[in-house]
């Protein structure tokens, strides 16, 4: 089998000619394509079947239907009402209209949100695989592997099904499924042994075992996830949808009285008073009535309520993060402590080792030796930098050597080994691992070693201690920088009032050194997965909420008990499984994108609630004066926008409340500018724009409206 000596060298010398990414969501904002398939479905969505999910715009579509009946009604000339048949008519359309775009702002999130998914469709595809079967080759359709088949996949094939790679290293191309078209690599060991069906490997050849049915692999899942046909609401958006419909019982409780009264006061005044007017009032029309009450529900909110839960997937998965539900990303908006490993995440990650400290009873080309013998069964990053820079012309660099039995690196151990066939066992890991390690052979620990750990350490590096059956040889030095603008991240976190907790299997005075430089609030030393298992927790019962990443399966146990737990797509498929987001990127990093835009999506639900309920007020001195004030003259005097006519006045309301639907749209997909500022200063900021804003706005927009009216001669 030949391959290439570094996948990482056959990078750099591709061709530019690899094919480009697909994008996985549409650029603009509203494409006409996107635009006329939702328009169409918004009239579909008019099916009573299909509105009454949403009571509030269920109630508008009644009015309007109501205010239908009235309009023939009139136009059949039975209707008492001395208004004029256009105000009717017009009064209906706007109602249609109100619940038009109401529809038209869920529809176009969902056609988003099915281009997304009719891009990934194209992605999926049937390709021949190259099945081993014992020493035989067989060429299969990819529909035919299932979990457990190995399959070898050379230089530009495409790879037929998730799995994980187990033998070999090669570069792979994910622009497919990341639309990023610099191209990864994917190895044998370590966390980043993961790969997906429907990417292409361009360089050297691997041997994968599939870990996944047909039908049921990541892509598919994606598939199913952007376009399913029945949405799962989040808590938040189910809970606010219950408020919004008890605030429209309310109102339609109100309004619903308000019919016999001003029948009552208009035969007052007729009877008792001596008035001859025909009609006094337009709260004796039920029509006017009903926009009363369609102007005074939230119907702003509640039309845009299930395109703002769509938008903040749709968000998520433009950030190439699929989160396996909409509860995953909303409830980022709410975590108060982020949990970071160190290495990758806040350090580079590729950690090599720099010098060798020998103990005096060892020289410097022994320990070296020793080290390299020890890192073999170490199939990380940092144990194949040992043994590449301990012994690089060594026979033993590739392979252990005869007899010998390799013990390998585990999170739980913290060590790596090998016994050899002459008697000799080599242990190389952590200080308080190998130094256990050493006693429990009845040895002794150096006094010169905790010295020499502790110098190590205060320089941010890492010590590894290695020991030759119950004595201890010397310290390999592992160095690791931090990644650029990781300090200002961190600070940003903490803008945003979240609590940072780093968590590496280094020692505790590594720990702490990288932890100052890198600003976080705490750090967990010497971690196993079951120590994560154990902070997750105690933060939880405290009533936090808490996010942390990984990409090992020793991460998995954590990523399925954290709050929100992003897995790499890199990583191993127990990580991906137990994670409730995967980051198709893989960067370590994406947390904080994580966590920003799940802060946005429940921002913007605010800021558009607020905007709602502030528009209802402005809304009620519009239309209640011009309502009663036939009836009811002492209402002039909370006239106070002063619009032409009664008609004018709930005409230019009605078309008000339908039009801000529209315009509130883009920020509905887009979402609210996010800033990390403390809870009450985005107290104060929404309700000061959003707030103050939704009072003004509608006085505005509704004397405009009116203005227009009667330049247009359309105001009675």
């Amino acid at each position: 089998m030949a391959t290439l000596k570094s996948p990482h060298d056959a990078i750099s010398g591709l061709s530019r000619d690899v094919k480009p990414p697909v994008s996985l969501m549409p650029h603009e904002l509203f494409p006409w394509p996107l635009v006329r398939t939702a328009m169409w479905h918004a009239v579909l969505a008019l099916r009573p079947n299909v509105q009454w999910k949403n009571p509030v715009m269920f109630v508008v579509e009644l009015g309007a239907l109501l205010t239908l009946f009235y309009t023939v009604q009139a136009a059949l000339g039975h209707a008492e009402s001395q208004v004029p048949l256009t105000y009717f008519l017009a009064l209906d359309a706007w109602l249609w209209a109100t619940v038009l775009f109401a529809n038209f702002a869920t529809t176009i999130a969902e056609e988003r949100g099915k281009a997304q998914a009719e891009s990934m469709r194209r992605t999926r595809q049937d390709t021949m695989a190259h099945r081993l079967r014992g020493d035989a080759i067989e060429t299969v359709n990819s529909a035919q592997l299932m979990p457990g088949d190995l399959v070898i996949v050379k230089a530009w094939e495409i790879i037929p099904s998730d799995g994980e790679v187990v033998q070999g290293a090669a570069a792979v191309d994910e622009s497919a499924i990341t639309g990023e078209s610099a191209p990864v690599i994917r190895e044998f060991g370590g966390d980043r042994s993961g790969v997906t069906g429907g990417t292409m490997v361009i360089a050297d050849e691997i041997t994968i075992r599939i870990t996944a049915r047909p039908g049921d692999t990541f892509i598919d899942h994606m598939i199913s996830l952007v376009e399913g046909a029945v949405r799962q609401r989040t808590p938040n958006e189910i809970a606010l949808t219950l408020v919004l419909s008890a605030f429209t019982l309310i109102f339609l409780i109100v309004v619903i009285p308000l019919w016999p009264m001003a029948l009552n006061a208009e035969q007052y005044m007729t009877s008792y008073l001596g008035l001859s007017a025909p009609l006094k009032s337009l709260g004796t029309d039920v029509p006017t009535l009903v926009a009363l009450l369609v102007c005074l529900i939230p119907t702003t909110i509640g039309a845009l309520l299930a395109a703002i839960g769509i938008a903040g997937m749709d968000r998520a998965l433009r950030a190439n993060i699929v989160a396996k539900s909409g509860k995953a990303v909303e409830v980022a908006g709410d975590i108060d402590t982020v949990v970071l490993d160190k290495t990758g995440t806040i350090t580079v990650g590729n950690r090599r080792a720099t010098q060798f400290l020998p103990m005096v009873t060892t020289t410097e080309p022994q320990l070296r030796e020793l080290s390299a013998l020890a890192s073999l069964g170490d199939p990380t990053p940092e144990g194949k930098s040992i043994v590449a820079v301990a012994a690089p012309s060594e026979k033993h660099h590739n392979e252990p050597p005869a007899g010998a039995t390799l013990v390998p690196f585990s999170a739980q151990t913290r060590m790596s080994g090998i016994d050899l066939s002459d008697g000799r066992v080599l242990r190389k890991g952590a200080p308080d691992a190998v130094t256990a390690y050493v006693t429990k052979l009845g040895g002794t620990v150096p006094a010169e070693l905790a010295g020499m750990v502790k110098l190590v350490g205060g320089k941010g590096a890492t010590p590894l201690v290695v020991a030759a059956g119950n004595v201890i040889v010397g310290v390999i030095v592992l160095e690791d920088v931090l990644k650029p603008g990781i300090h200002d991240r961190i600070l940003h976190l903490r803008k945003m009032g979240l609590h940072t907790v780093m968590v590496t299997g280094d020692n505790a005075l590594t720990a702490a050194t990288v932890a100052g430089l890198a600003g976080v609030d705490e750090f967990i030393a010497e971690a196993t997965p079951e120590a994560k298992l154990v902070y997750l927790r105690k933060e939880q019962a405290e009533g936090k909420l808490v996010a942390m990443m990984g990409d090992g399966t020793n991460d998995a146990p954590a990523l399925a008990q954290a709050d929100v737990g992003l897995a790499m797509n890199s990583g191993t498929q127990a990580a991906k499984e137990a994670g409730n987001m995967v980051d198709l990127d893989s960067d370590p990093t994406k947390l904080i994108e994580v966590v920003e835009i799940g802060k946005q999506l429940l921002m913007t639900r605010g800021a558009l609630t607020t905007f709602s309920i502030a528009n209802d007020v402005a809304k009620y001195f519009a239309i209640v004066p011009a309502l009663f004030a036939g009836t009811l003259p002492w209402l002039k005097a909370v006239d106070v926008m002063q619009l032409h006519s009664p008609t004018s006045a709930i005409l230019s309301a009605v078309i008000f409340n339908a039009l801000i639907i529209p315009m509130l749209i883009p920020i509905a997909l887009k979402g609210v500018v996010y800033r990390p500022l403390g809870a009450d200063a985005l107290l104060r900021r929404n309700l000061l724009i959003w707030g103050v804003g939704g009072v003004v706005v509608p006085f505005i927009g509704i004397k405009l409206i009116d203005l227009l009216l009667v330049a247009l001669k359309l105001a009675s």
